[in-house]
């Protein structure tokens, strides 16, 4: 079976691609089912409803029209789940399509989350928990990691991480664990030195019934190992983790199910059997 459940589209804010191009694109491919995963980052950006200014990115800074601006928000989930539903008219007999968002959370807005999915929780299929930002201070822009060395900003980050876990439970899988490694100026820190707080992560995710991903995007990043780390998968695998998603984390449809068939060889290759989709948060397996 062939499917990405880690995706974006236009309705995330650094993605410009229709959901159509994605779909049209899978289906070339032969996927048997795709899942968007939107992006919802409170902390750092507001809803469409929410009052007062919103951010803005793009434009030299100085007097630029807000027309030719980008709206740093999330996703517009009436909109969002709308377009979602037309897509499977559209497309059903295709390819199935499932309805999914990547929560960015961090503790302090638990809330938010905690609300948007008494709003919009019975019209989604998956949800992705990611630590995008920590103290709400983004790693690709590299202000999480200034003023601590390399040892400090990990183990915030996976504290971070162990705390959401711990207190939010409205998810179905943690999406790519490491990725503090895909902006680490030093380099990926030793597995040894993380390995203790990710037991405790892993344990607190296996006991709740959730799962974590295999983000296909380390090969188009260029990064050395899988994301997460292989060190890191067989220690999920070890603690007796089986729920296992498999996504691209494409933002543009040439990178939609990228090194898909590669990532299976490595999960085979690491004892792993089953992958998993999800219908309404249930978890269904599928043999390797």
């Amino acid at each position: 079976m062939l499917y990405d459940y880690h995706l974006h589209s236009e309705f995330s804010d650094d993605s410009h691609t229709p959901m159509e191009a994605q779909i049209e694109r899978g289906i070339a491919l032969g996927l048997d089912e795709m899942c968007f995963t939107d992006h919802v980052d409170y902390g750092i950006k507001k809803d469409w409803t929410d009052a007062g200014e919103i951010g803005w990115r793009g434009g030299d800074g100085i007097g630029t029209p807000k027309s030719s601006l980008e709206p740093l928000t999330n996703v517009h989930y009436p909109e969002y789940f709308a377009k979602l539903y037309r897509m499977k008219r559209t497309y059903g007999d295709k390819i199935a399509i499932k309805n999914g968002l990547e929560f960015g959370i961090q503790v302090h807005t638990i809330p938010q989350y905690e609300k948007l999915l008494q709003d919009y929780g019975d019209q989604l299929d998956f949800v992705l928990c990611s630590i995008h930002q920590v103290e709400d201070k983004e790693f690709w822009t590299g202000d999480f990691m200034k003023g601590r060395t390399q040892d400090e900003y990990n183990e915030r980050y996976y504290q971070e991480m162990l705390d959401v876990v711990k207190a939010f439970k409205g998810y179905d899988v943690l999406a790519h664990v490491d990725l503090i490694a895909r902006y680490d100026p030093a380099g990926p820190i030793a597995f040894e030195k993380i390995q203790g707080i990710l037991t405790e992560i892993f344990k607190i995710v296996i006991a709740d019934g959730k799962g974590i991903e295999l983000n296909t995007s380390s090969w188009h990043y260029g990064l050395k190992d899988t994301t997460p780390a292989r060190d890191i998968l067989k220690l999920y695998r070890s603690l007796g983790g089986k729920v296992l998603t498999m996504g691209s984390d494409a933002h543009k449809p040439e990178f939609l199910a990228d090194h898909m068939q590669d990532a299976q060889t490595i999960l085979r290759d690491l004892g792993f059997t089953e992958i998993y989709t999800f219908d309404h948060h249930n978890p269904i397996a599928h043999a390797l």
